[in-house]
């Protein structure tokens, strides 16, 4: 049996995984605002519909249940085994990724840089049709250096701070990557998925037996005992990164939103991020009291939407928010409609000073 965590010990755990929950969200809706200006087809994010947020919980489901299921049929060893090795390679990607902006304000600039692209195509002549199409520079390749570093020690070790690092990386990643077309699209997602939280956390063991089985970076953890044992600690508090990027994507649309009503204001995007502190705060409070495992989106979705839309309905914005769409950058009918739409702006300002 464990010895029991100290109050001291608990409250660094909660507070750092609190902490370590807001940075991806607050860094990677500023970086999604830049990706979706972005001309780079390497960093050209991937747009979710209605249609896919009202698929998305289903196709969870059946994920979680799936891995459950190997977890009980087949040996965890090998199974972790195939796993680590996945998110080994995904997570030095992710790692690169992110540390990427930070890293080459370090460069001098007399380093030798040159520019590189990965070119996957499919066919050929007109019916020619781009896989991959990924371009990068030495500096890139710097950084995926030093996160080749972290994969092997997260591979050799499973270090919680190398586990943390690609579960970070993961997390900005997708807040910068994953856009919401329209807020109507993120009720239906964050709906989908607090259905979906409750019944696999309250309705069954399911989610709590893959999530302690699972190792992956899939969940921030944070030791309990840090205090007592060091870097070493094995008493670990945990939160899954969906409970992250889910809720982030959220509000990285409502910082996209802000910037669009041209206020030079932020006020969507600092009340979901206090939401977003308030509902992580109390699953944690939550938590603590009844000393079981909770599903952190019964608390998030209901603050990160109910908290902005309250605001929307004092500041008479509802209609302009919930009207707000953003078009898919590789779909190429949206990008037509909005070529279109900038050449009949165009010619209707030319007539007016004609006349």
């Amino acid at each position: 049996t464990r010895p029991p965590s100290t109050p001291e010990g608990i409250a660094l755990a909660y507070g750092s995984l609190l902490l370590m929950a807001l940075l991806p969200i607050f860094f990677g809706a500023l970086r999604s605002v830049r990706c979706a200006r972005g001309k780079n087809a390497s960093d050209m994010p991937e747009t979710i519909t209605s249609r896919d947020a009202a698929r998305f919980p289903i196709i969870a489901s059946c994920t979680l249940l799936g891995l459950y299921l190997f977890f009980k049929i087949f040996s965890q060893e090998y199974i972790n085994l195939l796993l680590s090795m996945y998110f080994f390679v995904l997570g030095i990607l992710a790692l690169s990724h992110t540390i990427s902006p930070f890293m080459n304000k370090f460069f001098p600039a007399s380093f030798p840089n040159r520019q590189f692209q990965l070119l996957f195509t499919q066919g050929s002549g007109e019916n020619k049709e781009e896989i991959v199409n990924y371009e990068f520079d030495t500096k890139d390749l710097v950084c995926l250096g030093l996160s080749s570093i972290v994969g092997v020690w997260y591979l050799l070790r499973k270090h919680w701070i190398a586990n943390n690092l690609f579960g970070l990386a993961f997390s900005l990643n997708g807040v910068e990557l994953l856009h919401l077309n329209n807020v109507s699209t993120g009720c239906i997602l964050l709906g989908g998925l607090f259905i979906y939280d409750v019944f696999w956390v309250f309705g069954t063991n399911v989610m709590v037996t893959v999530a302690k089985s699972f190792e992956a970076p899939i969940k921030l953890v944070f030791p309990q005992d840090l205090l007592e044992k060091g870097l070493e600690a094995d008493n670990f508090a945990m939160l899954g990164l969906g409970d992250i990027v889910i809720p982030g994507i959220f509000i990285a649309l409502l910082l996209r939103f802000d910037i669009s009503l041209k206020k030079n204001t932020h006020t969507y995007f600092y009340t979901s991020f206090a939401a977003y502190i308030f509902g992580l705060g109390l699953t944690i409070f939550i938590m603590h009291i009844f000393k079981h495992a909770q599903p952190a989106l019964l608390y998030l979705v209901p603050a990160c939407i109910g908290f902005p839309v309250l605001v929307a309905l004092a500041k008479g914005e509802v209609t302009e928010m919930f009207s707000y769409e953003e078009s898919n950058p590789k779909d190429p009918a949206a990008v037509t409609e909005s070529k279109e739409a900038t050449e009949a702006s165009a010619s209707k300002g030319l007539e007016k000073k004609e006349k």
